[in-house]
């Protein structure tokens, strides 16, 4: 059941009632979430798409970072289905759509090459979560994902929350439980544009980039790990000191031809498995707006909107190519088929936890 608690007055140029309707007889709403400091997140129940991020700038000017759509009817025709969505069972892609799990083998609807994306046909970004707005800065939403659906095994139960702070952080809080083992991998999946949306959306290119990782996991020519941990060092993948986007994703370098520009999973450098730690920050230097993320997860998969199209989206802008970066924290691509990355297999004993962080600031 939907609880149709939320706030009227807003920021956010949306209307509420173009995000109400009826998906396979469930309802859907748009939900606003507004601290103490006057930002404000508009998230849909259907796929728990962010819709709206509006932060201020170094003036104190507020504009909307996340790219997205004006309606629930867009979203459902969108070229771009995880535009800002949940990603679920498993987020990035499985090879040839297969794993095997306790001996037995699993197969996937194949919908990215030959290669399973996302969580299949009908992931987690097009289904209609139940939601509960807990109170102004809280929002819970649950899916319970059915034995068999999409192919992964077991009745796996879904928590997440999002929760603005008091300090403009966006913080994902995942839960779930299944009644016999599978595998999982849960993210968010937002494009950010820290300039704000405009007509014609700015590039990122300009946008400066810091990732805390020694490492990232190269891909084939289908992005599919390889299953090497390679260093950063001497490559165009190096983030480690601030960088801008642009200034090396044209470079001659096979990773960044395969994937079009950035679209890699990065080994984040963690003291412990599981520890909240700084993961990315990104810096718009025009407006001053800043985000730093922060995760519980061994990676975040850095994306650059390479295969933007430049279709229309909220306001009247359009999106072409390079207009967002996306920072997915998540388990490594293929995870199941590569026993010496991280497990994401989940046990019926178990409690599937993890915690994303996305804050927002500003530098002068």
């Amino acid at each position: 059941m939907t609880n149709r608690k939320c706030c009227n007055e807003s920021r956010i140029a949306l209307r509420r009632e173009d995000f109400q309707m009826e998906v396979n007889g469930k309802e859907t709403d748009l939900f606003i979430l507004k601290n103490k400091n006057g930002v404000e997140i508009a998230v849909t129940n259907y796929g728990g798409f962010v819709v709206a991020v509006m932060v201020p700038d170094r003036q104190g000017k507020y504009a909307d970072v996340v790219l997205g759509h004006s309606s629930l009817e867009d979203y459902l025709h969108t070229p771009e289905p995880y535009l800002g969505s949940l990603v679920g069972r498993y987020g990035n892609r499985i090879a040839g759509g297969k794993f095997t799990l306790e001996g037995k083998e699993y197969t996937l609807a194949i919908n990215n090459g030959p290669n399973t994306l996302h969580g299949g046909l009908t992931g987690f970004n097009a289904v209609v979560w139940d939601a509960e707005q807990l109170n102004a800065q809280t929002l819970k939403l649950n899916y319970l994902s059915v034995d068999g659906e999409e192919g992964f095994p077991g009745n796996l139960s879904i928590e997440v929350i999002y929760h603005l702070s008091n300090d403009n952080a966006l913080e994902i809080s995942y839960q779930a439980a299944t009644d016999k083992t599978t595998i999982i991998n849960l993210t968010q999946h937002s494009f950010f544009n820290l300039a704000g949306n405009a007509k014609l959306t700015p590039t990122v290119c300009g946008n400066i980039l810091t990732i805390h990782a020694d490492h990232y996991t190269p891909m084939d020519a289908v992005s599919i790990p390889t299953g090497e941990i390679a260093p950063v060092e001497g490559t165009p993948m190096d983030f480690r000191t601030p960088h801008t986007i642009g200034e090396r994703i044209d470079s001659d370098f096979e990773q960044l031809v395969f994937g079009k520009g950035y679209d890699h999973c990065y080994v984040l450098n963690k003291r412990e498995a599981g520890e909240l730690s700084f993961a990315a920050k990104v810096v718009e230097p025009v407006s001053g707006r800043t985000l730093e993320v922060y995760t519980t997860e061994p990676g975040v998969q850095l994306y650059t909107g390479n295969w933007l199209n430049g279709f229309e989206g909220k306001y009247g802008a359009t999106y072409p190519e390079r207009s967002a970066v996306c920072l997915e924290t998540q388990h490594f691509p293929d995870s199941p088929n590569k026993p010496h990355f991280p497990t994401v297999v989940l046990y019926p004993d178990e409690l599937y936890t993890q915690k994303c962080i996305y804050k927002f600031g500003v530098e002068e």
